[in-house]
């Protein structure tokens, strides 16, 4: 068998301990991965990178967002409601994937010291969500329209240690971790009009520290940390962490922020390279010959799951899975999930099938023309709504002449004569006539992502392969 060193890489660095390696001794794998000694300590080391990559993005992703003296824009000091009044454009930078389909109604809390009281607004039957997810990325609570209507609401939040009473109508939610992300999506159709109907909505939100539920309640000014980077994607501050770095913040988070009890067979393994929850990080435990290279070997083996996952299913080009919001153990799955959609939903709630490739298996580019035809009575079949986003290759809006990111059935979109409906997925214009169909590129290579928000579970579906994803096709 011929070996080497890159495919040994993109093969799998988690195998590297396990028996479908034995044909390779100990010393010929280290040497092939540029390692002298504690080639098992590497191995677990790159694990325990995958383990943590949720928790660690989270908590940066909670600097960045909440490091402002009082809202504005899309960030919000902890405990205040960051009510986006528009969709994200092309400068923002603060989390992979956002969408251009919902006003983001959100807020990071902490929950360790006392519970938040969150009152939702009779929503008067407009679709949302309001995913409350924990510091390990985990959706543990989901109120919305799906779940529990759009009559008004009102819950407390409350952390993994609280115990007490409750005002009467109010519903514990409880969260497995101190950090707490209410990430609220609340549909909207982008006219001034809609924008306007839902910030009345936004205004009516209410969120609170218990102990000042029912009581007038002025926010405090929050801190803000001249030192943090907040023009640099949070994914590639995380990424740009060396490995000490990296355990250590991971160490002092799960004080807080304790692991799932299916996690103690890992974290057992962990121990030896000096991770235990509950204690800081014993870096003299890391062999210093390998540890620059385990923060590079652990995202490559992240985003290699968007291509070997059991759970990742291609389709026409379109890779998705029904595995997001809820991992239990599925630690490479949680982590390409937070890499490249960090905050996604439970799949009942919504699917993201993403798109690298064209249907001759080429990567997109600007240079090329493409069409994506949906035959007549087969649009994306979802309850909530459905949309086809354009990402550059890093996952964030492009900058295009119509300043349009996504494409949906609210743009009026034209049917061909047939009854078959084709978007056009382009640089510059297909022309005045088909400019309700079009989704603008970048001039370079690009990535598309279907957003199906409550798919469909009666045929034809999504989730049973009832209906089928189409073809993004290069047209000649």
């Amino acid at each position: 068998m011929n070996f080497t060193r890159r495919n040994l890489t993109i093969g799998g660095i988690s195998l590297l301990a396990g028996a479908s390696m034995s044909t390779l001794s100990r010393a010929e794998l280290g040497e092939f991965l540029g390692i002298g000694e504690g080639l098992e300590e590497f191995a677990l080391a790159t694990d325990a990178y995958i383990f943590g990559y949720p928790l660690v993005t989270m908590e940066m992703t909670r600097r960045v967002i909440t490091n402002v003296a009082a809202p504005v824009g899309t960030r919000a000091p902890m405990g205040q409601i960051i009510k986006l009044r528009q969709y994200p454009d092309a400068s923002f930078r603060d989390v992979t994937a956002p969408n251009a389909d919902t006003l983001y109604t959100s807020a990071f809390l902490d929950v360790g010291k006392e519970p938040w009281v969150l009152s939702i607004p009779d929503m008067k039957g407009r679709y949302a969500l309001f995913p409350m997810l924990d510091g390990w990325t985990t959706v543990f609570q989901v109120p919305g329209k799906r779940t529990t209507g759009t009559a008004a609401q009102t819950y407390a939040i409350t952390g993994p240690g609280w115990k007490g009473t409750l005002p009467a109508g109010v519903k514990e939610y409880k969260s497995p971790t101190s950090i707490v992300w209410l990430l609220g999506r609340i549909y909207c159709t982008g006219t001034p009009e809609d924008y306007a109907a839902v910030h009345k909505l936004q205004d009516e939100f209410k969120l609170v520290p218990l102990s000042a539920y029912g009581k007038p309640y002025t926010p405090p000014a929050g801190t803000v940390d001249s030192s943090l980077d907040m023009k640099t994607a949070v994914r590639e501050q995380v990424n740009r962490m060396d490995a000490a770095a990296y355990f250590t913040l991971l160490c002092k988070l799960m004080k807080d922020n304790p692991p799932a009890a299916a996690d103690a067979p890992q974290l057992a393994k962990f121990a030896r390279i000096g991770i235990v929850p509950g204690q800081d990080f014993d870096a003299s435990k890391l062999k210093a010959d390998f540890v620059k290279r385990v923060p590079q070997i652990g995202f490559d083996r992240i985003m290699l799951q968007f291509k070997i996952n059991k759970d990742m299913k291609d389709e026409n080009g379109w890779g998705f899975t029904t595995r997001t919001g809820i991992y239990g153990t599925d630690y490479l799955m949680r982590a390409l999930v937070t890499a490249i959609g960090l905050g996604a939903n439970r799949p009942q709630d919504a699917i993201y099938p993403t798109s690298e490739k064209d249907a001759e298996g080429k990567k997109y580019s600007g240079a090329n023309k493409y069409v994506m035809r949906f035959p007549k009575g087969q649009l994306p079949p979802a309850l909530g709504f459905w949309s086809v986003t354009m990402y550059d290759a890093n996952y964030f809006f492009v900058n295009n002449p119509i300043n349009r990111y996504s494409i949906s059935a609210r743009q009026n979109l034209k049917s061909n004569p047939d009854g078959s409906t084709d978007l056009y997925i382009q640089k510059d214009s297909p022309g005045k006539d088909r400019e309700s169909n079009w989704l603008p590129s970048p001039s370079g290579d690009f990535v598309l992502m279907m957003r199906l928000y409550w798919p469909s579970e009666k045929r034809p579906s999504l989730i049973d392969g009832s209906w089928k994803i189409p073809a993004v096709k290069k047209v000649a």
